[in-house]
């Protein structure tokens, strides 16, 4: 595999022995193998990845170097600190002690944190959200609306009377398919 040399071998060494992330000691790892003249599928063996994630890994550092191996994926980063998110619990302590609050459905608090703190928040960040800061979004069953409490609690209390019920034995027919069998005779049946 062809690798620009961006860096040397011991640089690249030197920067996998500091490397914080076990995905950037892999990366970092099968450039050194690159550099030293293997083969994508041998580096893949070796590192137990894929053979095309080898050739993205080794593409990337050839088109950016070092910071072509970093993550590009957005991640797990909060996007408020510490102090925003004790702010964030107790206006939610205060919010739940009132019945008249507002907020009915987890997509309200997305403008409310945007108000408060200026951060945008998908409903998958929300709930991973309330999820760390220790709250657990409940949802309460549907009811219909023509529901009536009352009569169902004296549905509950009614007896059922005794002809709703089905008889314990239920009479059957004799079956009018094919034709009587005949029992085999005994010497027949050697």
């Amino acid at each position: 595999m062809y690798v620009t040399p961006h860096h040397t071998l011991d640089e690249l060494q030197q920067r996998q022995d500091r490397a914080d992330r076990p995905a950037m000691v892999l990366k970092l790892r099968a450039v050194i193998l690159a550099r030293r003249g293997w083969i994508a599928p041998a580096i893949a063996e070796a590192l137990g990845k894929s053979v095309r994630t080898i050739q993205q890994w080794v593409g990337d550092y050839n088109r950016a170097g070092l910071d072509g191996l970093t993550d590009r994926r957005g991640g797990n980063r909060r996007h408020l600190d510490a102090s925003q998110e004790q702010q964030l619990r107790e206006h939610l302590d205060t919010l739940a002690d009132d019945p008249n609050d507002g907020v009915r459905h987890a997509a309200d608090l997305i403008p409310l944190i945007e108000q408060l703190f200026g951060v945008t928040y998908s409903l998958t960040g929300l709930y991973a959200l309330l999820h760390r800061l220790g709250y657990a979004w409940l949802m309460p069953r549907q009811r219909h609306e023509k529901n009536d409490p009352a009569k169902i609690e004296t549905f509950k209390k009614t007896p059922r009377r005794s002809c709703n019920r089905s008889p314990t034995t239920i009479p059957t027919r004799r079956s009018r398919s094919g034709s009587k069998m005949k029992h085999a005779l005994a010497s027949k049946a050697r």
